[in-house]
């Protein structure tokens, strides 16, 4: 966070269309992350806000918008975030995503909320009074090890149990995104074992990877994990789509025996959802 690039940038509005299947509208109140994910799409957003520095070491604050009425999102269904998370380490300090969910309060809106970290626990009392949210912990694998290495920043996986266990004991919808899942590296089978009391349902997302992304992920491979070379070669040079054909078919085998609502969002397109 030290070397972190902060600007206070003013948007026209917080509100945009979404292109993600199932939700109306996203809301991002931030631009890039200081969690530094080396997988991370959302770095096609340098393309649209004038940065050259490296991914996860920038993060544009939006701290004034003209907002959308939050009266026309009724029955709307709202995505917090797509492309950051509203929870990165600015928002202890901006309190940009709490405004916004004071808002939302009285929208109308069905609103979900995606991130990796335990700061959402500061907006537990607000968290509590909205009728219609869900609150999900994106989660890769259990090995904290492997999570450090490839999203550096971002906290620990037990905050992030222990966060999503706090906000299950609090009566607040839960989910877990087992995402992105990294071929033979991503335990999934125990990320849900050890979240499932707490998760009242579940999704998985497959690495997706192309350009900067793409040639990161390779590197860590080369460097850390030799022996999978090939096979990262084969899905995401060759773009050989059997590995994930067979994997979507194990995990809802898996989640039906195990009863679990779950949803498999897996893609051989490596275009990320903008």
């Amino acid at each position: 966070m030290n070397d972190l690039k902060v600007k206070e940038i003013i948007t026209r509005s917080y509100i945009s269309p979404s292109k993600l299947p199932g939700y109306d509208y996203v809301i991002n109140p931030y631009v890039g992350c200081a969690h530094a994910c080396i997988y991370c799409y959302a770095e096609f957003m340098k393309r649209f806000s004038n940065h050259d520095e490296p991914w996860g070491t920038f993060t544009d604050v939006k701290v004034r918008s003209t907002c959308a009425k939050m009266a026309d999102l009724r029955h709307q269904q709202v995505f917090l975030s797509s492309v950051t998370d509203c929870y990165n380490p600015l928002e202890a300090k901006y309190r940009l995503t709490r405004r916004l969910l004071e808002h939302l309060q009285y929208s109308g809106a069905h609103i979900t909320l995606l991130t990796k970290s335990d700061l959402v626990l500061q907006d537990l009392d607000l968290l509590t009074k909205i009728p219609d949210i869900r609150v999900g912990f994106s989660i890769q694998s259990l090995d904290e090890e492997f999570c450090k290495k490839t999203e550096p920043n971002a906290p620990s996986v037990s905050r992030r149990i222990n966060a999503l266990k706090t906000l299950h004991e609090n009566n607040i919808k839960t989910w877990v995104h087992i995402s992105p899942i990294f071929p033979q590296l991503s335990d999934w089978q125990s990320v849900v074992q050890a979240t499932r009391a707490y998760a009242d349902s579940f999704s998985f997302e497959n690495l997706k990877l192309r350009a900067a992304p793409l040639a990161r992920v390779l590197l860590y491979i080369t460097q850390h994990q030799p022996h999978l070379k090939e096979l990262y070669q084969q899905i995401y040079v060759a773009k050989e789509g059997t590995y994930w054909k067979n994997l979507r078919k194990e995990i809802l085998k898996f989640c039906n025996e195990q009863q679990l609502r779950a949803e498999v969002h897996f893609s051989e397109d490596e275009t990320p959802e903008k």
